[in-house]
């Protein structure tokens, strides 16, 4: 089986560690285990004495129940049963194509987007189809292009709602027109949904509480700032889960019976979590507008208070390149935009700790005034 190096896996795997000012991840500024255990301070001594006690065994294979009665909780029409945790997000992206994916099949993806969604089909022996974002349009894709894409035999189409690496949300009339297109040929959505948007008054509901064939994929790593404890979950109707349980048991038996512990923990106080989440955001989210006013070599198309956006630079110079002189010469992390094949521009993870962003963001307007 071949299959393409992971970009931007391959990038944070060989520079992350240099960086003094990473502003190129996707979570929101990650807790520290204290953090957790504060979440609620009258248990936290009951939450240490139960992890100190914990034996260490294989713990519940698909998830404890309460960790699936939290995730549950997180959708309108969900049920325990039709959760199975997983290796983040990741793990149950994997799971859902490697389930349902075959040689011969014709899927459809957003593009860019996460790679896994277009290149796992593909080496699966998928016709893999992609379905553009375009800037003019905010970084949406066409529905009416999609039309085009879709042939009688088409078995799935992936999406990342928000977007990775813009930050942009389909809403729910979006998706809604999107599931008519998939329904008349009974396609599946598998939907990454790992970027919730944190505003107040919006919410996008998710692909499996509007569509039977809807397949949502979730973790702790970004929204709920755990990317430490690997835990994520695919949510589905029960004949899909059913499938999955199958397929599961070659891929992952359980999580760590710690990190069951610690992401039911966060889920549960998730209203805090969210909280401390949405203010990041917005501050952060605020800082980054004002430097693009003031910083001429760089445009953005903001994304919609989700933890990921994508920065567009005027440099006569190839993208890579300069974000590795970037890291070097100024200690600062971006993702470069040809990563996602998509060369001048950048990811800029604006949701780590403000300091950091703040600095960061200083230390790059310097090294961009070298072109002027």
């Amino acid at each position: 089986m071949e299959i393409n190096a992971f970009g931007v896996e391959e990038w944070l795997n060989k520079w992350e560690n240099e960086a003094i000012y990473d502003i190129a991840g996707s979570s929101i500024a990650s807790m520290t285990l204290e953090d957790i255990l504060n979440l609620e301070p009258s248990i936290r001594n009951k939450l240490v004495e139960t992890l100190c006690h914990k034996t260490m065994n294989y713990g519940w294979i698909e998830g404890s129940p309460e960790f699936k009665e939290e995730v549950s909780k997180l959708y309108q029409t969900v049920k325990p049963s039709q959760i199975l945790q997983t290796n983040g997000a990741t793990g149950a992206n994997f799971l859902a194509l490697y389930s349902l994916i075959e040689a011969g099949d014709h899927v459809i993806s957003l593009y860019p987007s996460y790679q896994q969604l277009y290149d796992i089909p593909r080496s699966f022996g998928a016709d893999v189809s992609l379905w553009h974002i375009h800037e003019k349009d905010n970084w949406l894709p066409s529905l009416n292009e999609l039309r085009k894409l879709v042939r009688p035999n088409t078995k799935m189409i992936c999406i990342n709602n928000a977007n990775n690496p813009t930050g942009t949300i389909m809403d729910q009339a979006f998706l809604e027109e999107l599931i008519s297109i998939a329904d008349e040929i009974g396609a599946y959505i598998l939907s990454d949904e790992v970027y919730q948007p944190l505003e107040d008054d919006f919410s996008i509901p998710a692909i499996v509480d509007l569509y039977d064939k809807g397949i949502s994929t979730n973790s702790l790593s970004k929204t709920y700032s755990v990317p430490g404890v690997r835990v994520g979950w695919v949510a589905s109707n029960n004949q899909i889960a059913d499938h999955f349980r199958k397929y599961r048991d070659y891929t992952m038996i359980c999580a760590g019976v710690f990190d069951d512990i610690i992401a039911t923990h966060v889920l549960h106080h998730k209203d805090t979590v969210l909280k401390r989440n949405k203010e990041i955001v917005h501050r952060n989210l605020s800082l980054v507008n004002d430097w693009i006013n003031k910083e001429p070599r760089v445009s953005l198309i903001p994304p919609r208070h989700v933890s990921t956006s994508f920065i567009k630079l005027d440099i006569p110079e190839d993208t890579e390149n300069f974000c590795i002189r970037l890291l070097k010469e100024k200690g600062v992390l971006l993702v470069p935009g040809n990563r996602f094949d998509m060369p001048g521009y950048a990811r800029l993870g604006y949701c780590t700790h403000t300091e950091i962003l703040q600095e960061g963001l200083k230390r790059l307007s310097e090294f961009l005034k070298e072109f002027d």
